[in-house]
């Protein structure tokens, strides 16, 4: 996707940008454990293939694999920690509203490039044990407003270290289903339906992603089987710099029994099942959770006005990347 970006030219200067991004990952994390009784844990780099546990995304996105010689069977980097997390929370023993983060890296090597997408992905990931009465909307509505109140205390403390930032942020965030999304713009793409929406209302939470909407096409792809698509969403922004709407957060209520079946036989993935994960789930011996990951270099783009995520963060682009970088003066880490 090429953004449409004019007359750039980055408010901080390196040094200055180093400061602000450590100050903003600093700070949203005890924002975000605090509002959400959240404890910071270690977390793995690579997993096991046979455990399940790997996040297979949209399905198509191949993990970096890898044998070692110590064990048997192969090896992943993970995509994300969308399960491992849950079954985290139960072995260390966590109880009910006690929930836990960590700082997850990963490598994506199937990822399209741009200037905010990289093959090195660096998130917050934190998960909630919640109750069987919590599996609600109104309930995942109060998590997103919880965490957007963390957005808006997270501004006014980037802004006052560094005043030639400005507030880009609206009082509240607005809620929106894909299918309302859709009924409003039923002749653009889902990409374009964000951007338009985004573009009037700054933030938004737009909820239920996973199934087919009126077009027999779902407004994004999600995994079956770890949130429950009904009760899920993504957290965006508009971002004044790249003209777009920009997604921060992708979270949910993840699946139980019921909704986990249902899911991967809609996608004919029932061979998931067969893993240890899976088995928790149908045999209830997982907690209930609530979760997702808050992009921290998406975070350090939108609140420091940069153009490219590689700005923020050290990576590696492709020529056409380097070159529409060179043409707009943007320095990358």
């Amino acid at each position: 996707m090429e953004y449409q970006i004019k007359d750039y030219k980055s408010k901080l200067n390196l040094k200055e940008t180093f400061v602000a991004i450590k100050f903003l990952k600093d700070n949203f994390e005890n924002l975000l454990s605090n509002s959400l009784n959240l404890k910071r844990v270690s977390s793995p780099l690579f997993v096991l293939k046979s455990t399940g546990l790997n996040d297979d995304l949209n399905g198509y996105e191949e993990p970096v694999r890898f044998n070692l010689k110590s064990l048997e069977g192969d090896v992943e980097i993970v995509q994300s920690l969308a399960k491992w997390k849950r079954n985290a929370l139960k072995e260390y023993g966590f109880n009910v509203y006690e929930g836990l983060y960590t700082d997850m890296n990963a490598i994506r090597k199937d990822e399209f490039v741009d200037n905010i997408h990289s093959i090195y992905v660096d998130q917050w990931d934190w998960e909630l044990i919640i109750k069987k009465e919590d599996r609600n909307l109104d309930f995942l509505f109060n998590k997103v407003n919880k965490i957007y109140q963390c957005l808006l205390d997270l501004e006014k403390l980037i802004n006052a270290k560094f005043p030639i930032l400005k507030n880009k942020l609206p009082a509240e965030i607005s809620f929106i289903s894909t299918n309302e999304l859709f009924n409003l713009y039923p002749y653009l793409s889902s990409k374009e339906r964000e951007n338009k929406y985004l573009k009037e209302h700054k933030a938004a939470f737009i909820y239920k992603i996973g199934y087919p909407l009126k077009n027999n096409m779902p407004h994004d792809g999600r995994a079956s089987d770890y949130d429950d698509w009904n009760l899920n969403g993504d957290i965006l922004v508009y971002d004044e710099v790249l003209s777009s709407a920009l997604e921060l957060s992708s979270m949910g209520i993840r699946v139980d029994k019921d909704s986990l079946v249902k899911q991967v036989t809609y996608k004919h993935e029932e061979n998931k099942l067969n893993t240890k994960y899976h088995q928790d789930i149908l045999n209830d011996r997982l907690p209930l959770t609530i979760g997702g990951g808050i992009g921290q270099s998406r975070l350090c783009l939108f609140f420091l006005e940069k153009a490219h995520i590689g700005e923020v963060q050290a990576s590696l682009w492709n020529e056409h990347e380097y070159e529409l970088a060179k043409k707009l003066g943007i320095k990358f880490l």
